[in-house]
């Protein structure tokens, strides 16, 4: 007889091949056209709320790896947050001004640019970042992210730029911003100024020269008067061409900008410090007096004499020469002078260094900035006017070599600003901009926005100090932008006068005519549409001027809580949660938190969580160059974007996250055995009924109720980590469970029963009550993290007219404390499974020596003794029950040859073959095989199950 038949066995459609590369786009077609984000929504009005503000990404190319990490972040956070009994509506957004789409939109015009004027260039750069927000929205809704992405918010809305203008206006009407001359980032490829977050830092070549700069005659008189050793010398005479009867003394300054020395106005010493004369080849040199060695070290010279040294005071306020220009340079005390590096004597122009500024406001110097918006020499640059500051590094060092001003030359690689989007250096220049003021009113913006910090909870603790060290030590915002693309600074000034038109009611019309018409109204309407006809300055005069600069794009997603937390009815703002790369403490996270705190007094977000970036699997910057970039659609293509969800939760996100062929391999072999083990409990589902067939949990046995305790405390914990963001320790708790506690252990034990028991056995609907049960909760558990599996199980549990149609309508597990409660049980059953490790090693090794083949053609012996031995004669038959063999026995006295136990010290263990017949049934070797007449090949068990006994 074919006993197959008469088995249980499991029967499910639920496929073991996912398949999930052509699943997938099957699954969010279906949840797009039930409309599951708005069920989802609908559902849970009412609710308390839960805002995740969407960092917007840039409107630009399609998404790259750290896109995909963020917005599976977020969907997880969202997700779990929903089932934890919260309504949380989810507006993505998108960045869509700013140069990158600007430079790409005048290579696709090509020549035509030319051809068009400002609002027609404008509308272009409308429609390329529309097109690439339509692609990045697909391939976002590709990953089963759940968000209202019919409605997102868009920088470009004209609603938005509304918005922008109206903070802006704010910052203008409380006195933060002012129009002045100071130096910025400039990037001469760009032509424009750069923000802070706009600067990367990488290696750059830089020429490292020390110059002579000659003391001026009253400078050298005086010196020479107050400390007359220095005069102790023979050579050469003659501190400047008007006075021969002096020693040649020099200030020695080092730099690795050349280009920067025809700004030279001053040369700063620290007032702590002492310097030093010495004489070299006749002349007398004057450098920090612990420097000297390391001068001499790095400029190649030797056979210097120590004249004597002296305070900084002695120089301090006198004058020495340019020496390429027929100018003085102040001598100047400085704090920020150190003794790292140089030589103690800091060359300063004011209008390329954000400290020379601030020292040229102290000391009341002139802020030259002979470089125009190319990056070419201006006028003022005398001989080098017209010259590419980059060529002018080798002409002016050449210069100083002629004349003798060059004491040393080499060349250093260090690290140095450069575009973030063009990868060039860029240069510290001095230009007209428009500035919000760290430090300008009482109490500042900076004292305010490092309170604020401190209200703020940063995951991973880290981002505190990150971010309170950047805003502590950051110069002023500056806002403007020279380009086309973006929304204007919406100032008007006095051409008289210079003074700022600062007006609530010009404020309002911008911001109302802006929500209609959008930004390119400022550009395309008379000013007297803004400010009025009649509009005149304080001093009376009526020759006003609108601002053509454009705002600096982190001010555009600053505003972000202002231009979509305050104005949805859905949201709220402050958000709980602002959730981005860590390169965002210098980007959005600040321009967000200076944004909000200039104008509301408080943090844009009550806690701010930071990931690392990207890399491969040796932890190497992903990189064209390189060739190592892996894309999420190349990814999603092979594996499904269920592996790239996997991925995203499996790694900590704290540091920076790896990515890799082999790791995406082990991850697609980790989700098929996580999906094995849904399978098989759902495959032995099939005939059972929740509401007929379930099973009290007092009646169940000791089996049964521990894998629900193990379940109870995976359920605590997972939910635990969620709450914590902590996603790398909830998969690795959630993989074991499924792969240990479950296909291991318990499944793997309790086959049996399922298969070979009557139907309606109780211990098989013990067994089936415990699966439904795990079925359900793990379902729930995974789903924000593995959605597409979730779902998709969902379908294909028992009926149960009180579930959820979508598993993301459901919640999490109810908790079942009394699972937990009894400790001994638990107590209890990690030392059974100590046992049983210890008879799996024991049936390991007498497999691999072929004494047996399956366990189930085993008998096992065991010998143990002390508590262990009392601990196993107490719990034999449960024993029994996870073991797995046919035959096990007590013996006082192990065999030779015995196992010895590698945990169990006590405990020896035999095993050899089981000398009864194997049921063709259950392969167990069970009693009663043979003694059945019609079924004489199946145990006494088996008999009984097919009515037979």
């Amino acid at each position: 007889m074919d006993y197959r038949s008469t088995l249980n066995l499991p029967q499910t459609d639920f496929k073991m091949k996912a398949n999930l590369a052509q699943r997938e786009p099957e699954m969010l077609k279906q949840w797009e056209e039930a409309g599951l984000y708005q069920t989802i929504q609908q559902a849970s009005a009412g609710r308390p709320l839960y805002i995740l503000h969407d960092g917007p990404p840039y409107a630009n190319g399609h998404l790259h790896m750290g896109h995909a990490l963020n917005k599976i972040l977020k969907d997880i956070i969202l997700k779990s947050k929903r089932m934890a009994g919260y309504h949380c509506p989810y507006v993505p957004g998108w960045d869509c001004h700013g140069l990158p789409i600007e430079l790409n939109v005048d290579k696709e015009l090509g020549s035509k640019k030319a051809e068009i004027d400002k609002l027609a260039f404008r509308e272009a750069c409308r429609r390329y970042a529309d097109q690439w927000v339509e692609t990045q929205r697909e391939e976002f809704k590709r990953l089963g992210v759940l968000a209202d992405w019919q409605r997102p918010y868009l920088t470009i809305d004209y609603r938005y730029e509304a918005a922008i203008a109206r903070e802006f206006n704010k910052f203008l009407l409380n006195g933060t911003i002012s129009r002045s001359r100071k130096p910025v980032h400039w990037c001469a490829s760009c032509n424009t100024a750069l923000a802070e977050a706009e600067v990367e830092y990488a290696d750059h070549t830089s020429p490292s020269i020390y110059v002579k700069f000659p003391l001026a005659n009253e400078a050298a008189a005086f010196l020479l008067g107050k400390y007359p050793d220095l005069a102790n010398l023979k050579g050469k005479r003659g501190a400047t061409p008007q006075d021969a009867t002096l020693p040649r003394v020099y200030l020695v300054i080092w730099t690795t900008t050349p280009w920067t020395l025809p700004a030279n106005v001053a040369v700063a010493l620290h007032p702590d410090f002492d310097y030093a004369a010495l004489e070299l080849a006749g002349e007398v040199l004057i450098m920090a007096a612990e420097l000297v060695e390391q001068v001499a070290a790095e400029c190649a010279f030797s056979g210097h004499r120590l004249l004597g040294r002296f305070p900084a005071a002695a120089l301090l306020g006198q004058s020495c020469r340019h020496p390429l220009l027929e100018r003085d340079s102040l001598i100047i005390a400085a704090d920020y002078v150190t003794l790292e590096s140089g030589s103690g004597c800091v060359h300063t122009a004011p209008g390329h260094g954000r400290e020379d500024y601030l020292s040229g406001l102290k000391h009341g110097l002139p802020v030259l900035s002979p470089v125009d918006d190319r990056g070419h020499f201006t006028a003022e640059a005398g001989p080098y006017a017209g010259m590419f500051i980059m060529k002018g590094n080798k002409q002016i060092v050449a210069d100083l070599q002629e004349r003798g001003a060059l004491l040393g030359e080499r060349k250093i690689s260090h690290s140095y600003p450069h575009c973030w989007r063009c990868k060039k250096p860029v240069i510290f220049r001095a230009t007209e901009q428009w500035f919000i003021g760290m430090d300008q009113t009482t109490p500042s913006l900076r004292e305010k926005a490092l309170a604020a910090i401190n209200e703020v909870e940063w995951i991973p603790r880290w981002g505190r100090e990150r971010i309170q060290g950047m805003v502590a030590g950051r110069p002023d915002w500056c806002l403007s932008r020279q380009r086309a693309w973006g929304v204007p600074l919406t100032a008007v000034w006095c051409k008289a006068c210079g003074k700022v038109l600062n007006d609530e009611k010009i404020a309002a019309t911008i911001s109302e005519i802006f929500s209609r018409e959008g930004a390119d109204a400022w550009f395309a309407r008379p000013l007297a549409d803004f400010i009025g006809p009649d509009a005149r300055c304080a001093c009376g005069s009526a020759e006003l001027v609108r601002e053509e600069d454009i705002l600096d794009v982190w001010f555009d997603s600053g505003v972000s809580y202002a231009a979509v937390l305050e104005e949805r009815e859905e949201l709220q703002s402050p958000a709980d949660l602002y959730l981005e790369g860590s390169d965002q403490h210098r980007g959005w996270f600040q321009s967000a938190l200076l944004a909000a705190v200039g104008t509301r007094g408080v943090a844009p977000y009550k806690a701010v969580l930071t990931h690392g970036f990207v890399v491969d699997g040796q932890g190497k910057k992903m990189s064209k160059s390189i060739g190592n970039v892996i894309a999420p659609a190349e990814i999603i293509k092979q594996h499904g974007a269920e592996i790239l969800r996997l991925w995203a939760a499996s790694e900590d996100y704290r540091d920076d996250i790896r990515i890799s062929g082999n790791i995406l391999t082990q991850l697609a072999d980790a989700y098929r055995k996580i999906r094995n083990t849904v399978r098989f409990m759902l495959g032995n589902l099939y005939d059972f009924e929740p509401a007929v067939h379930n099973r009290s949990e007092a009646e169940m046995g000791e089996l049964d109720r521990w894998i629900l305790a193990r379940f109870e405390q995976l359920r605590e914990r997972t939910l635990d980590n969620y709450q914590k963001f902590e996603f790398h320790q909830l998969y690795h708790g959630l993989y074991n469970f499924c792969t240990v506690s479950l296909s291991a252990l318990y499944l793997d034990i309790v086959k049996d029963r399922l298969y070979t028991l009557p139907a309606d056995d109780p211990r098989r609907r013990d067994a089936q009550t415990v699966l439904y049960q795990l079925s359900d909760g793990l379902l729930r558990l995974m789903a924000p993290i593995l959605s597409f599996l979730a779902a998709e199980a969902w379908e294909y549990l028992p009926g149960d007219p009180r579930r959820e149609s979508s598993v993301f309508l459901a919640s999490f597990p109810a908790p079942r404390p009394e699972r937990v409660a009894d400790r001994e049980l638990l107590a209890r059953w990690e030392k059974i499974l100590q046992v049983r490790s210890e008879l799996t090693r024991a049936l390991e090794i007498a497999r691999r020596d072929k004494v047996i083949g399956h366990s189930l053609d085993a008998e096992v012996r065991l010998t143990a003794g002390g508590e262990w031995g009392e601990f196993i004669a107490a719990n034999w038959q449960l024993l029994q029950e996870v073991t797995m063999v046919s035959v096990m026995a007590l013996d006082e006295q192990a065999a030779a040859g015995a196992y010895q136990g590698e945990e169990i010290a006590a405990l020896q263990i035999t095993v050899r073959p089981a000398d009864r017949e194997k049921c063709e049934r259950c392969w167990n070797r069970a009693p009663g095989v043979g003694d059945h007449p019609n079924h004489p090949t199946i145990c006494d068990r088996c008999a009984r199950a097919v009515g037979a006994a």
